[in-house]
């Protein structure tokens, strides 16, 4: 979404690493490329002018001018005021001290609403929720089936008394309102701490939609309303949140689309606008491409520093903690890495969705773009292929596969030869990297590689008699090194001998000093 923006801002401030000290030329120069790539994303130009405003106000201050590294600082100064402009901190949903929670949804049609209902309604579910999704979309062709399927593909029920319209020729003949009441009624019977309303949209706003939204808000009187918002519409979705929010009055913003290849001008212009929080964004077409909106992260992804927290709680709420420890006593005990370990781990991270999303959290990701849209999403498919045509001896030792195996390998998995060879030969290299690690070798060719083995060796040989050298002089030496310590001082500090009636107390010093007393 951010890729252009993120790819301009990474380049402006290029310009500012290594200089000690900015001009005001080189502030006035940053400010105004920082503009035009704000302005070429499809933010809104109050939105622009206020940020650029903040931002040369500050980078003009004493925060930059008095700091060791300006450029450093100007980069952290635009992080902030990003974040302010994506509303500040991460909001949270408010949930009725008296369940069921009600959560009314609106926007335009073909925003997402429908398909970001199942999300919120799994999301929900995850956390422990019992949601109940209601089907109030009368008007939409099969909006009530597409939320039905929704609901059970998220393992929650779907009130949805009224079956809507099938065609666009159809006449709608359902109360929307009366849906949405009975619904909560529904929900409050069956002990649902959780409703979600889906209202219907239209292709642009109108009256007659506001004052059905506006309705079905009066009837239900829902704790949250949350305006979903495509944020691939550019600059109009300043004016449709300006109209959403006079006619319903929304508590918060859920982005769909946010994988989309637009510009992005969506996201930084409406909390901005209307003052309201973007809660939640919508990633992908899975109902698990879903996550709660942290300004601060996706301040960090646009600046290209990456988003290592979400890629962290991808992990924890997708691995199987089980097979997470079996690899790591294999690993602590230095067993072999074999090709079923490969492919247990293989299928982990596919749980974690895209790889290209993934990879794109990851700091610096800018900088290796092509290579990363170049990532084919199929080629772990064909590597998992490669090893489940192996058979059960071959995965566990992979050198027994010669010429004509590999043949039967590629022929069974749908490949060529030649990408049998190279998975196995990366395979080999990922083998030796992990032997080299477990032995306490760090990874090769890397600094330091080599010290832990060192060290263990070193300490395994410690303690052990030679074997080798002349007895005698081995016997003389050892007499020595008694007679030194035998002639060496028996005594401690401020003069007091080992042998005598010390007490370190009296000295009234502090705790843990005896042992600087000779006491122990």
């Amino acid at each position: 979404m951010f890729n252009s923006l993120s790819d301009r801002l990474t380049e402006t401030f290029k310009n500012l690493r290594g200089k000690g000290r900015l001009s005001e030329a080189d502030i006035d120069g940053t400010v105004r490329e920082i503009r035009r790539a704000l302005l070429d994303a499809d933010v809104a130009v109050p939105v622009v002018r206020g940020f650029v405003a903040q931002v040369k106000e500050r980078a003009l201050g004493a925060e930059v001018s008095e700091s060791l590294n300006p450029g450093q600082q100007v980069v952290k100064i635009v992080n902030e005021e990003l974040v302010g402009i994506l509303g500040g901190e991460t909001r949270r949903l408010n949930l009725a001290k008296n369940p069921p929670t009600v959560i009314m949804l609106a926007g335009l049609q073909g925003a997402g609403k429908t398909t970001l209902a199942g999300k919120l309604a799994k999301h929900l579910k995850a956390e422990g929720h019992t949601p109940m999704l209601v089907a109030c979309d009368l008007q939409r062709p099969n909006a009530v089936k597409q939320l039905q399927i929704n609901g059970e593909r998220a393992g929650v029920p779907v009130y949805a008394p009224h079956p809507g319209v099938s065609s666009e020729f159809d006449t709608p003949t359902g109360d929307p309102v009366a849906v949405a009441r009975d619904g909560v009624a529904e929900a409050k019977a069956k002990l649902h701490d959780i409703v979600i309303v889906d209202t219907a949209g239209r292709l642009g706003v109108d009256t007659e939609m506001m004052a059905q939204a506006a309705n079905i808000r009066a009837a239900i009187n829902p704790d949250e309303v949350l305006f979903v918002i495509d944020a691939m519409i550019g600059q109009d979705a300043v004016n449709t949140a300006q109209a959403f929010h006079e006619g319903v009055d929304f508590t918060g913003v859920v982005l769909s689309k946010l994988d989309g290849d637009a510009r992005g001008g969506a996201a930084l212009s409406v909390a901005s606008v209307t003052g309201k929080p973007v809660m939640f964004a919508s990633t992908g077409e899975n109902l698990d491409d879903f996550e709660i909106f942290h300004p601060d992260r996706m301040a960090s992804r646009i600046l290209d520093m990456g988003d290592v927290l979400t890629l962290i709680e991808q992990a924890e709420k997708n691995w199987d903690k089980g097979e997470a420890e079996r690899m790591a006593k294999k690993f602590a005990d230095q067993e072999d890495f074999t090709l079923d370990d490969f492919l247990a781990q293989m299928a982990q991270i596919k749980k974690m969705g895209s790889m290209k999303k993934l990879l794109g959290m990851m700091p610096g990701a800018q900088i290796s773009r092509q290579q990363l849209e170049q990532f084919d999403e199929r080629q772990i498919d064909r590597v998992e292929a490669i090893v489940r045509s192996m058979t059960p001896h071959e995965r566990v030792a992979p050198k027994i596969i010669n010429g004509s195996r590999r043949a039967r390998i590629a022929k069974g998995s749908g490949v060529s030869v030649s990408e049998v060879n190279q998975m196995l030969e990366r395979f080999g290299e990922a083998q030796k990297m992990m032997k080299k690690m477990a032995a306490g070798g760090g990874i090769p060719g890397m600094p330091g590689a080599g010290k832990g083995a060192a060290r263990k060796a070193k300490a395994k040989g410690k303690g052990k008699k030679q074997k080798y050298g002349n007895p005698a002089k081995a016997a003389q030496a050892e007499l020595e090194a008694k007679n030194k310590k035998a002639a060496a001082p028996n005594g401690a500090a401020f003069g007091a001998g080992a042998n005598q009636d010390f007490d370190p107390s009296s000295l009234n010093l502090p705790s843990g000093f005896e042992k600087y007393l000779g006491k122990k």
